[in-house]
């Protein structure tokens, strides 16, 4: 039997993949998530009300400047999290995609927990199986990638240590042991 959040993401779920939504959203949703961020000290976002969310903090591919972005994100059942760079189906990649691939080294906090992470493309082979996943916690979020004209890029995002980020700025965090065994925190 579905929930009542199934319920309501199967009714917002279309809604969001309109052409009005497509355009009014990438402008009106960052400042409104900050808002509620800066409200709440970080602790809640409107995003996820309805599906999981984090804030993804980047190091910029060009600029080296700490970026940080709020994305939908869904676990993966092995411990990390899948991000997809949809974009409001836009026809270039965001931004944040970029970073990764230059600086796959990224932090993510979850409600007010903050994870360092290690980012890796989603294997080519294993696509249409994320999609799945994806697309069961939000019906529908694929049609982004087909309207969109280009391959969505989709990560994997693992966790390597708890930690906090690193202000705007300041070097990165040397290598740790656990960094050189491959271990999670």
């Amino acid at each position: 039997m579905p929930t009542v959040l199934q319920l309501v993401r199967n009714l917002v779920a279309p809604l969001t993949r309109t052409r009005f939504f497509r355009i009014v959203a990438p402008v009106a949703l960052p400042p409104i998530e900050a808002a509620l961020g800066a409200v709440s000290g970080g602790r809640l976002q409107l995003a996820s009300l309805l599906v999981p969310s984090l804030v993804l903090h980047t190091i910029g591919a060009r600029t080296g400047a700490r970026r940080d972005v709020h994305l939908m994100y869904t676990p993966d059942r092995q411990g990390r999290a899948i991000v997809a760079g949809t974009s409001f189906a836009r026809e270039r990649h965001p931004g944040w995609t970029y970073n990764l691939d230059a600086n796959p080294e990224a932090w993510i906090t979850v409600r007010d927990r903050t994870l360092r992470v290690s980012a890796a493309r989603v294997p080519a082979a294993e696509r249409d199986a994320a999609w799945h996943r994806i697309e069961r916690q939000w019906p529908g979020y694929r049609g982004y990638e087909r309207d969109s004209g280009r391959t969505v890029r989709l990560f994997l995002l693992q966790p390597v240590a708890e930690e906090p980020v690193p202000s705007a700025g300041a070097p990165r965090p040397a290598p740790t042991a656990l960094d050189a065994i491959g271990g999670r925190g």
